[in-house]
């Protein structure tokens, strides 16, 4: 049996693709999934099974379609690599809630950085499965333009932590 943590794409708190997190848990339990804990109303999911990564992914994709008339992304981490992503944060001295972990279901492309535009001094660093970026002015307020993060989903530093506290707790 080994921890997981899902992230979900487009999952929002108003508006289009709403999804309480206790209905993201009981469908977590649907799939088989054990102890499923969401973490804020933003599509953050810890639970346990015994399938692989992969098999974790299809199937929570397959059951949010049903769920919700339309392909939601997710992606996938074990507790350990969610931790080294926390690890290899280039911007460890930046204010933490303006650094965006991107998280992709598969591996960097190559020239990742292909089409960027910065206007604002904006900062990227790629990883293996992740884009990292820095807003000096603030998510918010950026016209980045990074084709690579648009099937991503992000997170913040201080969420990506909080998770990583979670999975440390047991999910």
């Amino acid at each position: 049996m080994a921890i997981f943590i899902a992230l979900l794409r487009g999952i929002n708190v108003v508006g289009a693709n709403q999804l309480a997190m206790k209905d993201l848990a009981a469908l977590c339990g649907d799939c088989g999934f054990l102890k499923a804990r969401t973490w804020i109303q933003s599509g953050n999911v810890l639970f346990e099974s015994k399938l692989r990564e992969e098999a974790v992914r299809q199937k929570l994709e397959k059951a949010l379609a049903a769920r919700m008339g339309k392909a939601i992304s997710v992606m996938v981490r074990t507790p350990a690599e969610m931790r080294a992503v926390l690890e290899a944060n280039p911007f460890p001295d930046k204010e933490p809630s303006k650094v965006l972990v991107a998280f992709l279901a598969g591996a960097v492309p190559t020239d990742p950085l292909k089409g960027m535009v910065a206007p604002a001094g904006e900062q990227v660093h790629v990883g293996r499965r992740e884009v990292y970026v820095w807003y000096p002015e603030g998510i918010g307020r950026s016209k980045l333009k990074l084709p690579v993060i648009a099937s991503a989903t992000a997170r913040n530093i201080n969420t990506v932590a909080k998770l990583v506290a979670l999975s440390d707790d047991g999910a």
